[in-house]
């Protein structure tokens, strides 16, 4: 109680209460000492920030480290391996996995570790131009919906309605179909590079390609969408309406900018899809033709001889099936990573 009230007390002195006063403690501090006393957190920009996320992200850093090896895989591995995909080994038909061919032979003595290299590749080929196309499209197709509104924005948003209802299989083998003569007969009657490449592709990915350009960007028109509608609202739009900037550059240069973490988020999920539609075709007999392979053709090459030889079905499903679990994996890291809400 003693030592209470001579805390309080008005006779008390600093000597009283255990502190000691010097001369310089009342004296203006220099630059160094207010240096010494601000503590600054450093500027980060959006994307630094993005990426300390996302490395924060385990499961997501696992998962883009698998989609390196993948492409080290698909795209540099075939320069370190004798042949190709159509070199067939005589005398090495049907040879289970060893130390000369890791993944063993086929019934034609092709190298099933080539064939799997080349495979992945038309795979992620398809994938990522799959993709660029719906984000064209689909970034396009949305902003120019939500920022102009009105009747526009409801007859667009009534075309991406009707676009959901067509059944996207049944039109990417209708278009197979339909393309697959005229474009047999544009090949052999021209002799450009070009008809070359498009005849090795065949008609079933030049229609997926088709298939996507129609069907699969209403997804990512919907979400650009939502955000252009959000974003025009802001003052910084206002602002440039104000001082008669144009429509299109509005667009380009303050919507499409504020809107780039929902696109690539929206064009790495579709990566993953278009991979397994590709496959899809291809187990089905109608995607890549022979003598280029694919995952999925590989898949549906062992079905022959599951019982025997199941290693040749095994080994591209587990390649197949990795894959698009880590493009979902880091799709949903990039998605968490690039939105400004979840920002730690």
């Amino acid at each position: 109680m003693e030592n209470f009230t001579k805390f309080f007390s008005l006779q008390t002195t600093p000597e009283d209460l255990g502190f000691e006063i010097l001369d310089n403690d009342f004296l203006k501090a220099d630059s160094q000492d207010k240096k010494s006393f601000i503590t600054k957190r450093p500027s980060v920009s959006y994307w630094a920030d993005a990426w300390r996320r996302l490395k924060e992200n385990k499961v997501a850093m696992v998962a883009l480290g698998f989609l390196i090896i993948v492409i080290i895989f698909a795209f540099i591995g075939p320069y370190f391996v004798k042949g190709d995909y159509t070199t067939q080994f005589r005398g090495d038909e049907n040879l289970y996995p060893s130390l000369k061919y890791p993944f063993g032979t086929d019934k034609l003595g092709r190298n099933i570790l080539t064939r799997t290299m080349y495979g992945t590749r038309v795979s992620l080929i398809v994938g990522v131009f799959a993709s660029l196309i719906v984000l064209i499209i689909g970034s396009l197709y949305g902003a120019i919906s939500g920022y102009f509104g009105g009747k526009i924005d409801q007859v667009m948003m009534r075309i991406i309605d009707l676009v959901y209802s067509v059944p996207d299989v049944l039109v990417v083998i209708l278009i197979s179909i339909g393309i697959n003569e005229p474009l047999r007969s544009w090949v052999n009657n021209s002799h450009s590079a070009f008809a070359q490449k498009l005849s090795t592709l065949g008609p079933a990915l030049i229609s997926i390609f088709i298939a996507f350009g129609l069907l699969y960007w209403v997804g990512m028109a919907r979400v650009i969408r939502g955000q252009v509608l959000m974003l025009k609202q802001q003052e910084f739009v206002m602002a440039v309406n104000a001082l008669g900037g144009s429509k299109w550059r509005i667009i380009r240069r303050h919507l499409y900018p504020n809107c780039i973490g929902q696109i690539i988020v929206m064009t790495a999920m579709q990566i993953p899809s278009a991979i397994f539609l590709e496959s899809f075709l291809s187990f089905l007999g109608i995607g890549v033709l022979a003598p280029m392979t694919s995952l999925g053709a590989m898949a549906a090459d062992a079905l022959g001889g599951i019982y025997s030889f199941a290693y040749r079905l095994i080994i591209p499903s587990i390649i197949l099936s990795l894959m698009i679990l880590s493009l979902n994996l880091f799709s949903d890291g990039l998605r968490d990573a690039l939105d400004p809400r979840l920002k730690k």
